[in-house]
């Protein structure tokens, strides 16, 4: 680089910095006088900005500014409005019936809307955000209820859950280990999981599914019923259909036989408010399964 006088370059007519770079001189062009003042007035609007809001990130906070302004003091009060607004709904949530709650076209939209969002901050992580469930994890969109789908059973299931250890009244219906306890061998599991195929419709080893009949009778009939209809009273899901908690092949089938998974779903009482256990009750039966 080569320092030089300023001139005027003979090609553009602009005038030169005086800086040169292998025969290349930097043209002066400033930038636009409305481009500068924007710059400028941006710098004075953080200034202002940093004197009046929470900015400046400190050790134990943040500096304050001298509006003294929150945006959780901000969201508390837009809660307080909303809570006021709506504090005839939330109170006929908590002393309505869940019957009257779904007789009345308003509040049952009301207990629809709010326990679509508490599902989905609550309910999501298990079943879905669209309720589908998973392996595992209960479709709330069928119509197929271990435990029954009306609206007094689904808000008694959300209520107390089930297997729930922190509640004495939570349901528990423990499906014994066959293989594992030794109560059967493990060709005889092998032949009930055959029936069991045999009594969704699904191709099964016919002469296998026919010494599973006596095994399923003797052992299996008495909590899922003779036809595998299922035995809600007792949690016991229906195995005369095409839905599976656990997975509806021979293999899977098996292992469920030998060594079964329980699942446990928390009760919300106590940890939710009593409306907001309704509405949950409401929107789930909304869903399109509910009996």
């Amino acid at each position: 680089m080569a320092g030089h006088e300023n001139e005027i370059d003979q090609i553009s007519g602009t005038e030169t910095t005086g800086h040169e770079w292998d025969g290349i001189k930097e043209l002066n062009t400033p930038l636009p006088r409305w481009w500068l003042w924007t710059f400028y007035a941006t710098i004075i609007f953080s200034l202002v900005y940093v004197v009046l809001y929470p900015a400046i990130p400190l050790i134990n906070g943040a500096t304050q500014g001298v509006l003294g302004w929150s945006s959780r003091a901000l969201l508390r009060e837009e809660i307080a409005e909303a809570e006021a607004a709506n504090a005839d709904k939330l109170e006929a949530m908590r002393t309505l019936e869940l019957s009257e709650i779904a007789a009345d076209a308003e509040l049952r939209q009301f207990a629809i809307n709010a326990g679509n969002a508490a599902f989905k901050v609550n309910c999501v992580q298990c079943h879905g955000a669209g309720a589908a469930g998973s392996p595992g994890y209960p479709n709330l969109n069928d119509d197929e209820w271990i435990w029954g789908g009306d609206l007094e059973a689904i808000h008694l299931t959300i209520v107390h859950g089930i297997r729930y250890v922190n509640d004495d009244d939570s349901r528990i219906s423990d499906m014994p280990a066959f293989g594992a306890d030794e109560l059967l061998a493990p060709d005889e599991i092998s032949d009930t999981a055959w029936y069991v195929l045999s009594l969704s419709g699904q191709d099964a080893d016919a002469a296998a599914a026919g010494r599973g009949e006596t095994l399923y009778v003797d052992n299996c009939a008495a909590c899922h019923g003779e036809a595998g209809e299922g035995v809600r009273d007792l949690g016991a899901p229906a195995l005369n259909d095409a839905i599976w908690l656990y997975g509806g092949d021979h293999t899977q089938i098996v292992s469920q036989i030998n060594a079964p998974s329980h699942g446990v779903m928390p009760g919300w009482q106590g940890r939710l408010a009593d409306e907001t256990v309704k509405a949950l009750a409401v929107y789930v039966h909304a869903l399109g399964g509910g009996e």
